[in-house]
This record gives structure tokens, C-alpha cells and sequence, in this order.
């Protein structure tokens, strides 16, 4: 009995899915929150951050992290 072929580092998991995706939808998510939290809050709880906004930053931060992981994932597969 011949054992099973190694999972190829290139392939899905066994749901086809590349994990950057979801991964980066729940970033995507989390991103979109905490910046609209930060565009509609008060600008007066910024007031101990040195009326830095770092809720808007953070968010703007995480919706750009979740981009590139879309994008990643997203990418066609080249045939080996």
C-alpha cells in the first residue's frame, strides 16, 4: 500500500478555500467598525490620546491589511 501524496504547500485545504480569505474578511469587518466608530464618535473621549483619533487609524489600518489579504487570496494560481 502506497501512502497518500503529501498536501502541496501551494493547494487550499481540504475546503478549497486559501485561508488568506476569510482571514482577511474578518479583518475587513472588524477594519470597517472601528472606523466608523472612530468618523461618528465624540471627539471629546479623544481628549486623553492628545486628540489623536486612533480608533479612525486603526481602523484605516486594519481595512488596508484586510485588502492585501484579499488580494493575495484572491490571486489566480499559477500552473506548475
Amino acid at each position: 500500500m502506497e501512502p497518500a501524496d503529501p498536501p502541496d504547500s501551494k493547494t487550499a485545504g481540504a475546503m478549497g478555500v486559501d485561508i488568506r480569505l476569510p482571514i482577511g474578511l474578518m479583518f475587513a469587518i472588524i477594519g470597517v467598525m472601528l472606523a466608523a466608530f472612530g468618523l461618528f464618535s465624540e471627539s471629546s473621549i479623544y481628549e486623553r490620546s492628545l486628540g489623536i483619533n486612533i480608533n479612525l487609524i486603526w481602523g484605516t489600518i486594519l481595512i488596508s491589511f484586510s485588502l492585501v489579504l484579499l488580494w493575495l487570496g484572491s490571486r489566480k494560481r499559477r500552473p506548475d
